[in-house]
């Protein structure tokens, strides 16, 4: 996990594409917030996986979202319910279960639904957000935090260094 947070600073950084890091943070909400208990999960997991995307930042936003979904799950199970009772879609909702192995994506459930239709509907404001705090971070917080006293003492630290280590091995 630490090579995958220094991979992510080092992507906040470099030249790469502000895009990459913002469409991968984004993916790795939309996929934080799901259960990860369905075929559903996996399929947009492994998909990703093909996409031109910072994979750090994307896994890193996988592991912090799932660890605070939790408080989201009433909110995605009324969404998803909601969603699910509509009365027009009922007839497209069963017999999409008539399909084989769709039912294993159990998008029947109202939490998968509620947090599927939640990361979709912030995935756009969200990139917007994450690309200009990116662009941000390039411009106005790197070339501080580099010169400053408190940066320094840091590096002095045994972790912080570990992680300067591996960063310039990569180099």
């Amino acid at each position: 996990m630490l090579k995958a947070f220094v991979k992510f600073l080092q992507a906040l950084n470099s030249n790469r594409n502000p895009s990459e890091v913002a469409n991968a943070l984004c993916m790795g909400i939309l996929l934080g917030f799901m259960p990860k208990t369905n075929a559903l999960w996996f399929v947009i997991f492994i998909f990703f996986f093909f996409v031109r995307i910072n994979k750090p930042a994307y896994l890193i936003m996988i592991a912090l979202m799932s660890q605070l979904t939790w408080l989201l799950d009433p909110l995605f199970d009324d969404i998803g319910y909601k969603i699910l009772t509509i009365p027009g879609l009922a007839n497209f909702f069963g017999n999409l279960l008539e399909v084989p192995f769709v039912g294993l994506t159990k998008f029947n459930n109202s939490i998968v639904m509620g947090s599927l239709v939640c990361g979709l509907a912030l995935y756009i404001p969200l990139f917007i957000c994450f690309r200009y705090l990116v662009l941000l971070w390039r411009k106005k917080v790197t070339p501080k935090l580099g010169d400053s006293a408190v940066m320094k003492v840091m590096q002095k630290l045994p972790l912080i260094g570990k992680i300067i280590d591996i960063a310039a091995e990569r180099l």
